[in-house]
């Protein structure tokens, strides 16, 4: 990592750059596949699952028969922790079904809001270099919280042509109804337009690669909806003298295994938990068995020692990190004061891989300083919200001439002719 000590706050954001490609770069490669999908569909997705996957898929959809199989072949162990997970995750996304409040605004005037769920949602769920099946959880069981009718899965193939077993476990266990082996953009495009048997659908969730995160940039733009704008992993630890700088080089290669293009940061005001954390980061690449990934993603990461523990906070609000650490002595009284992250992890005890995997928060995540506008993925992120009302011959009475004043002031002579025709009725004028 390089090391920066006191750096000048308007120096900040460009030490903190991320090491992304901009969807620019992407686009035109991107758009030009989308567009083959749009024109070519099945023979489209076909094309570009044997060249980016390596594999020739006649038939998409997974079959009963192969969920069977495969989850003959995971291990009981792994089932009962991906079945702990999922417990806990239905937990914590159960407390966040909305209530129906009516409210009476003026006397005969009641408003309410009402939640429906999304109809048809797509997940992807990346299955690349590793099999993500806790992606599977994070996105499945909320929608099946909220009551979605159609939870359409796509992941990647592997060179046999099959997904890996506890994917297909993870889906079968949380409800999901249809799964495709089908990956990266052609995936993406699949779901927005609806291709042979993969049918289109309203909102498409799920991290990606560069690639995925530009397709669901592009086809957001007038086809479906998307999650947000998710890119390749990141985490920030804010750590003092009472950090653990074995605990911290851990959580620091948790995020930088996922890929090479993800970041680390560490912030502190101890500069000798620096040197230590150096340290342990070498003793622990060394026992990693993506150490090669790791070190690319170390390389693109960051150590800054401020002296004020408010510089500190100043810097990670504006970093805006998909995840945070806040290994401190106060951790509570600096976590009161982050307006800017995805996810935040408190104390010594408290690892980022308990969010990824078990503790019952969602993964799913803004990244790339999204943070500052978007939320992570929750029981809201299935549900659209529609709103009511309902006007009684006594509320058209006290509410009308407000209506009238505002749509005459306006000018739209309709507007007020709506409101006046009711209130001449229910005077009996």
């Amino acid at each position: 990592m390089k090391t920066y000590i006191n750096p000048s706050r308007n120096s900040w954001n460009d030490l903190l750059q991320r090491p992304l490609f901009s969807v620019g770069e992407l686009e035109s490669q991107v758009q030009a596949i989308l567009t083959d999908i749009r024109t070519s569909g099945v023979h489209a997705i076909r094309k570009y699952t044997d060249k980016f996957d390596g594999v020739f898929i006649r038939n998409f959809a997974v079959q009963e028969q192969e969920i069977e199989d495969a989850i003959l072949l995971v291990d009981e162990s792994l089932k009962h922790a991906i079945q702990v997970a999922a417990q806990n995750i239905q937990k914590f996304h159960e407390t966040q079904i909305p209530v129906i409040k009516r409210i009476e605004t003026t006397p005969g005037v009641v408003c309410w809001q009402k939640p429906v769920a999304i109809e048809k949602v797509g997940l992807y769920v990346p299955g690349g270099s590793a099999p993500l099946f806790s992606t599977v959880l994070m996105l499945a069981i909320p929608a099946k919280i909220a009551g979605c009718k159609e939870i359409v899965l796509c992941t990647p193939p592997d060179k046999e042509g099959k997904i890996h077993p506890a994917i297909l476990f993870a889906a079968r266990l949380v409800g999901v109804t249809k799964i495709f082996k089908l990956g990266g953009v052609q995936a993406i495009g699949a779901m927005a337009y609806g291709v042979d048997c993969i049918p289109k659908v309203d909102k498409i969730f799920g991290p990606g690669n560069q690639y995925v995160m530009a397709a669901k940039q592009l086809i957001s733009l007038g086809d479906v909806a998307i999650d947000m704008p998710a890119g390749p992993s990141e985490v920030a630890v804010m750590a003092d003298s009472t950090a653990n700088p074995a605990f911290v080089a851990a959580d620091l290669l948790s995020q930088a295994e996922h890929g090479p293009d993800s970041q680390v940061v560490l912030v502190t005001n101890d500069a000798s938990l620096v040197e230590k954390v150096d340290q342990e980061l070498a003793l622990q690449l060394g026992k990693l068995p993506r150490k090669a990934i790791a070190e690319k993603a170390l390389a693109n990461s960051q150590a800054v020692v401020l002296t004020d523990v408010q510089d500190m906070i100043d810097l990670i609000n504006g970093y805006a990190p998909e995840h945070l650490i806040v290994a401190m002595e106060n951790y509570l009284q600096v976590a009161e004061q982050i307006v800017n992250a995805g996810s935040v992890f408190l104390g010594n005890y408290t690892p980022e891989s308990a969010g990824d995997y078990a503790s019952g928060t969602n993964h799913t995540l803004p990244t790339n300083g999204w943070a500052r506008s978007f939320s992570g993925v929750n029981l809201d992120s299935f549900i659209k919200k529609i709103t009511f009302q309902e006007i009684s011959p006594e509320g058209i009475i006290n509410l009308g001439p407000v209506i009238e004043t505002m749509a005459a002031a306006e000018e739209l002579e309709a507007h007020k002719r709506a409101v006046s025709l009711r209130l001449k009725e229910v005077r009996n004028e």
